[in-house]
């Protein structure tokens, strides 16, 4: 007889859990309180002179997921994807000309010698990265846990010490002279909120958001939205049997009676299952669970974010002041330091952690979204741009924050010819993620990557050996939200793992 699985949140792991679940013969049922499936994986409608524009209100681009999840979902069929195959660009406020972040190692290498005088190794420092994301990818696609013995066996103490015990510091000074090719290379050690870049464990940060394979490690855009593979992959869940319930309260849940009562539209009802699944925060389990112990222990975690969005539209395709003979160069991705070493980097970091400013200016992320969706032929009314920025005091909105998201906008337009054709934004704090999207403390990633909550670490068991994505104590509830192994993005891994191992555990128990 077929058992059945509940899984509470519909974001993208829930999904792509959902997707393997029922292939694996299980009776899957997806719980989401929400109208609307896709966590922050969404879309907005935002109407300007009369005209309606569709955005992506949380995630923008596409960059973690495996080409393994991508294709064996089935959502690859029926989707057209980009990533820009030319320079990044990288920008010092203090400097009006780009350093180009080539593809190329060697191109890569002298660019920046010439721009930052870099004397470091960086074709070793390429070598050894790809070795770690390697070793990363083989984990996702055989779902097994992390570990450090199992690192040690594959890459040798040498590159595990380095590359996933070690800090950012040390890792960076290994391979790396020039303070600027630090930050760069470095930033994504305080993407996901404020970890010291000193800390043990930090390191492991840089291949891991590299270790998406979809685009090779890169980055890139879905045509119509990024909220399409969401679209994409209910249909096919839907297809193939996976039963939804949108708009739907939990009322509670008796883990010995193993029954979830909900409610929707004032009528109550109860639904049975052989295992629970949480694709949510990690707090809200133990809070429906009503284990108290558990969740004391979890909220002493670090959950604090500090990225917030802003989307700007224009009435005109943005014209960049510095042009480039890369066709389509428009849609490269690009990079605002405001820092001008590690240590102004590291302390801009740590003031926005304890709230000592609204706004401590580190790095601004810019994603040519409108560029990327004319490439594909998809046009639309307004051209589009996304800053991805850190670092924002995590205890006000945006509304509060009018001369901050201002002086946000007055450093892009340093760099666009044509600022007068920006005719809307729309900006989210961490505080405003907490509120639309249940993010805990405004992280993208549910969970800091902090050196004690990342690799072997990132897990909410008591005892892995019973299963790495187990949930406390419980034999039959498991966890895959954003703030498990690996982490957030639009990438699904999580929840295949999870599915995975429970169908190993299932299939132990039947033997």
């Amino acid at each position: 007889m077929k058992k059945n699985i509940i899984i509470i949140g519909g974001g993208i792991n829930g999904l792509v859990a959902a997707n393997y679940l029922c292939k694996f013969g299980f009776n899957v049922s997806v719980v989401e309180k929400k109208s609307g499936f896709g966590g922050a994986c969404t879309f907005q409608t935002k109407t300007i002179n009369g005209e309606k524009i569709d955005y992506a209100q949380g995630a923008t681009v596409l960059g973690m997921m495996p080409n393994f999840i991508f294709k064996e979902t089935g959502i690859s069929k029926n989707l057209e994807i980009f990533s820009p195959n030319h320079p990044k660009l990288v920008y010092f406020t203090d400097s009006k000309k780009s350093t180009k972040i080539y593809q190329d190692h060697k191109k890569l290498n002298f660019e920046l010698k010439e721009k930052w005088g870099e004397k470091g190794d960086l074709e070793k420092f390429r070598i050894d990265e790809q070795k770690v994301i390697n070793f990363i990818r083989k984990g996702y696609k055989k779902a097994k846990s992390p570990s450090i013995s199992e690192a040690e066996k594959v890459l040798g103490k040498t590159i595990t010490n380095l590359w996933i015990k070690g800090s950012a510091k040390n890792l960076l000074d290994h391979y790396f002279t020039s303070e600027r090719t630090k930050m760069y290379m470095g930033m994504t050690c305080i993407e996901s909120g404020s970890s010291s870049i000193h800390n043990d464990g930090t390191a492991f940060t840089i291949p891991l958001m590299d270790s998406g394979s979809v685009f090779d490690g890169y980055w890139g855009y879905v045509k119509g939205g990024i909220w399409k593979i969401i679209d994409e992959l209910y249909k096919i869940n839907k297809k193939n049997g996976v039963k939804f319930y949108e708009s739907t309260k939990i009322d509670s849940i008796d883990n010995k009676m193993k029954t979830v009562s909900i409610e929707k539209n004032n009528i109550k009802s109860v639904l049975n299952y052989n295992y629970l699944i949480f694709a949510t925060d990690p707090l809200t389990p133990a809070k429906l669970l009503n284990n108290q112990k558990f969740l004391k222990s979890i909220e002493k975690r670090d959950y604090l974010g500090t990225s917030g969005k802003i989307t700007a539209f224009f009435k005109k395709p943005v014209v960049w002041k510095e042009s480039s003979n890369y066709k389509n160069s428009d849609t490269a991705f690009r990079f605002v330091f405001s820092n001008q070493n590690l240590n102004e980097f590291e302390e801009s970091s740590h003031k926005s952690s304890k709230g000592l400013n609204d706004y401590n200016p580190c790095y601004i992320q810019v994603y040519a979204e409108g560029a990327a969706q004319r490439l594909m032929k998809n046009n639309e009314s307004f051209d589009k741009l996304i800053f991805f920025i850190k670092n924002f005091s995590h205890n006000k909105k945006a509304d509060e924050l009018n001369k901050i998201k201002d002086q946000i906008m007055s450093t892009m337009f340093k760099f666009i010819k044509n600022p007068e054709d920006c005719v809307g934004t729309e900006f989210l704090t961490p505080k405003d993620l907490t509120e639309v999207f249940y993010f805990p403390q405004g992280n993208i990633d549910h969970m800091a990557l902090n050196h004690d909550q990342n690799f072997e670490n990132r897990h909410f068991s008591n005892n892995t050996e019973n299963g790495f994505y187990s949930y406390a104590d419980y034999n039959n509830i498991f966890y895959c939200g954003a703030g498990a192994y690996p982490c957030g993005s639009v990438a699904g891994t999580a929840g295949y793992m999870c599915s995975v191992q429970l169908k190993n555990k299932q299939k132990t128990l039947e033997n």
